[in-house]
């Protein structure tokens, strides 16, 4: 099998011939141990966005300054309703936020506003593009974007502090929001579903100890459920990537009519293991996050951790080994040819 076929077939919840690994791949290797990592197996995960958002009545620029000799971006963001601005810091790999769109309780309005505002309209030529460009290493991913609340939380809109404090202090008008991004999301949902990309991601990042269990149940279930119901009409899977502490959200994932759990990553990390996962969720594909502590210890540890991986998701079927996570520096290399050795340990103890 090819790496992408070992992908398919794991997301499938079938066994391929050797269990899957996998790496963004926004997060390479050196070239120099590329070709070789990919001649071993290791697929690419390519993530794209198959939907545009246009906002006719507003306008927006930003702007790059120094401030302390740190390089910051602002954007501002006029509508009618008032004006919103945020300042971000590029770093590398990531980008800091400084300051969130919403400010103080003015805002709400103009933000509803700029909310309301989107068009989401089909945009399909790059995943066309990518899947005829496609080798036998990388597999595509679509994505819905965050889910309605977590877009108020963490997709630049009010932030976790800020979020928080409203949620308790100002909980008519969040929930204003939250029904602005639901009509937006569910404007998407046939649009991901008919795209020619055959699986998509549904936001993720929910932290249990932020959201709590009655307002995952309230405000998350019934999105995921929703858009699950559409992508399973036109044949394509679905995954959410729960990668914080799982076990307060077990029962209700289980529940779910998600296809895979992406991301999830096991203890010593978070609060489930990999073999808690399988019994909570057999009828899931579990698709892990190799645990990012693990990657700062050494190659031998990581080669023997991965062997255990393997052998808690025992046999194998709809089980995938990723990595979603930024890895310490210079540890990509030695660590990728170490989970792929674990990996190769545990298929030919299993053959004999």
């Amino acid at each position: 099998m090819t790496a992408r076929e070992r992908i398919e077939t794991a997301l499938r919840g079938e066994r391929p011939d050797e269990i899957p690994f996998t790496i963004y791949a926004s997060k390479p290797p050196t070239e120099a141990v590329l070709p070789t990592l990919k001649a071993r197996g290791m697929g690419l995960v390519e993530r794209i966005g198959v939907y545009g958002m246009q906002f006719p009545n507003c306008s927006s620029a930003s702007t790059r300054y120094e401030e302390d000799g740190t390089q910051l971006v602002r954007t501002d963001i006029h509508t009618p309703c008032g004006d919103l601005h945020a300042i971000r810091q590029p770093a590398g790999f990531t980008t800091w936020t400084h300051k969130f769109l919403f400010t103080d309780e003015d805002d709400f309005k103009a933000i509803a506003f700029y909310l309301n505002d989107a068009v989401v309209t089909p945009s399909y030529d790059r995943a066309h593009q990518m899947l005829k460009d496609q080798d036998d290493n990388t597999i595509i991913r679509a994505s819905f974007g965050l889910e309605p609340l977590q877009h108020l939380i963490s997709g630049g809109v009010f932030g976790t502090m800020n979020f928080c404090l409203q949620w308790m202090e100002n909980r008519d008008e969040m929930l204003k929001l939250y029904r602005i991004m639901v009509e937006k999301r569910r404007a998407a949902y046939p649009i991901v579903a008919q795209s020619p990309v055959g699986h998509a991601n549904y936001g993720g990042n929910v932290v249990p100890e932020i959201v709590g269990l009655d307002a995952f149940q309230k405000y998350y279930v019934p999105n995921y459920q929703e858009a699950a119901e559409e992508m399973h009409r036109h044949g394509k899977l679905i995954g959410v990537h729960f990668d914080a502490n799982c076990r307060l959200f077990a029962d209700d994932i289980a529940r779910m009519d998600l296809d895979y759990v992406e991301a999830f990553t096991p203890a010593p990390d978070t609060d489930m293991t990999l073999r808690e996962a399988r019994e909570a969720w057999p009828d899931k594909v579990i698709w892990i996050n190799y645990p990012s502590s693990v990657h700062l210890r050494s190659e031998e540890e990581v080669e023997q951790i991965t062997v255990e991986l393997c052998e808690a998701a025992d046999p194998g079927s709809g089980f995938l080994i990723g990595i979603t996570e930024d890895l310490p520096a210079n540890r990509e290399d030695g660590n990728y040819r170490a989970i792929l050795d674990g990996i190769d340990r545990y298929e030919a103890a299993r053959r004999h």
